[in-house]
């Protein structure tokens, strides 16, 4: 495929790098040269400099011959504008944008190809927020993901010395829980991948995946872990566009106050937002936060654009006595670096906007892709076409499917049901299958599975 990115900072340049190891054509465009240089070293793939969304710039990168335009520059004007070009003159037949500005997203009928031809919009604020509620809604969990619009849950977790698995074969998972169906899709242990077996065996400090549906994801949770009380009271530090957001979506559950330098924005919050307390102030304050009762917060969220702040203010907070505390790091090179001590979770938007991209630009009837453990590994909702002759899936057992090397199967969404996968699952046309991939380099065998040909032999 030929796809051309227009930006190189940190979503296109992780984009440019997750998709020129699988035999695309990548050309990225910047106006800035040493990002570009950068790139160009480090990878196998085109650069051109100049501003995206000229004519001249487009056709250098080529537009007259590529299949996709992502445009995930800093301007949301200059990404509308280029998407605009490429349809007009250049006749590209898919054409993605990120548009941060939520004036620009609550205008129906804004984008379509009789106003901006924008066919995926990207908005990485709502990504982001949508992430950090689903944590909110399982308080121990590392991360949370939806599949088939949330019938299914996969779900993160670090198992804890004394969980009731922990020191065990998986296969005891049955009998532990004769009325819950779930499987482990994968395991990180001291920060590799283990391939998930019967005989496999839980050690404490592990980082354990597993999918069930939603109602049993906290049955499974309790095996591995203490389950911990349900959240009540939440401290937001930064009520920008994230901040903003997540306090509107949880505001009607949860006791929630952000804190919040800029008085115009306090006042734009107050506004706005129904139930939520505003505090103009810095998180990184001692004496406000102590105030504040910081001690009694169930957890505290740094949201800010500033990941020094956001470090600074969180560890304070965890010192002083709040619950959980997770931070927002823009540099994704640092996520790693700051988890796991005081700071519970480090959430990196970058990361959880390629998964939305990635989604839209794999092969195959690909519902969504998602990182697991900030790029790792990925987990993948295809849905399965064709019969058994037009189809390598399609009326087979799972075990007779020719799996790439470290590639499993977790599940199967049918209808409304959760089909927990097993040996001996059939596949049937329609439904939804979930593939975990510890090795990203097997992602185009795993999407080719779900490609339906005319026949095979």
């Amino acid at each position: 495929m030929k796809i051309i990115i227009l930006g190189a900072g940190q979503v296109g340049g992780t984009l440019a790098e997750h998709l020129s190891g699988e035999a695309n054509d990548i050309t990225v465009v910047d106006t800035d040269s040493d990002r570009l240089r950068d790139l160009g070293d480090r990878l196998d793939i085109r650069t051109v400099q100049g501003k995206g969304s000229f004519p001249t710039v487009l056709r250098q990168a080529g537009a007259d011959d590529a299949d996709m335009l992502v445009a995930v520059t800093n301007s949301d004007e200059v990404n509308m504008v280029a998407c605009q070009v490429a349809y007009t003159l250049f006749h590209t037949p898919t054409r993605i944008a990120r548009v941060r500005e939520a004036a620009y997203l609550t205008r129906a009928g804004l984008f379509d190809n009789d106003a901006i031809p924008v066919d995926v919009l990207i908005s990485p604020e709502q990504v982001v927020t949508n992430y950090i509620k689903r944590l909110i809604e399982y308080p121990g969990a590392l991360q949370v993901i939806d599949f088939a619009e949330g019938k299914a849950q996969l779900v993160g977790v670090k198992a804890y010395y004394g969980g009731p698995l922990v020191g065990q074969e998986l296969r005891q998972i049955r009998e532990h829980m004769p009325n819950v169906d779930t499987r482990v899709a994968a395991i990180f242990r001291r920060n590799r991948p283990i391939l998930p077996k019967g005989d496999t065996v839980i050690e404490a400090d592990d980082e354990v995946f597993f999918i069930a549906a939603k109602a049993h994801i906290r049955a499974v949770m309790s095996e591995l872990r203490r389950l911990e009380d349900s959240y009540k009271r939440v401290v937001i530090a930064g009520g920008g566009h994230i901040g903003e957001r997540l306090a509107e979506a949880i505001e009607s559950r949860y006791q929630v106050k952000i804190i919040e330098m800029n008085p115009v924005r306090c006042r734009h919050l107050s506004e706005t937002l129904d139930s939520t307390v505003v505090l103009q102030g810095s998180a990184s304050d001692r004496d406000l936060l102590v105030e504040e009762n910081i001690n009694d917060a169930d957890i505290f969220l740094a949201l800010t654009n500033d990941d020094e702040a956001n470090i600074m203010s969180s560890l304070l907070a965890k010192r002083l006595g709040a619950r959980k505390v997770m931070t927002i790091i823009n540099n994704p090179a640092y996520v790693d670096l700051v988890q796991g001590g005081d700071i519970d979770i480090a959430i990196s938007p970058q990361l959880a906007t390629i998964g939305t991209l990635l989604t839209h630009v794999r092969r195959g009837d690909i519902v969504s892709v998602h990182s697991l453990r900030r790029g790792a590994a990925e987990a993948i909702e295809a849905i399965a076409h064709g019969d058994a002759k037009s189809s390598k899936v399609v009326g087979k057992m799972i075990e007779d499917i020719a799996l790439p090397p470290g590639t499993t199967i977790g599940a199967i969404i049918r209808d409304e049901e959760v089909l927990i996968a097993h040996d001996d699952t059939v596949i049937e046309s329609g439904d939804h299958v979930i593939l975990f991939l510890v090795d990203k380099k097997y992602i185009r065998d795993a999407e080719r599975l779900f490609q339906v040909g005319l026949t095979f032999f």
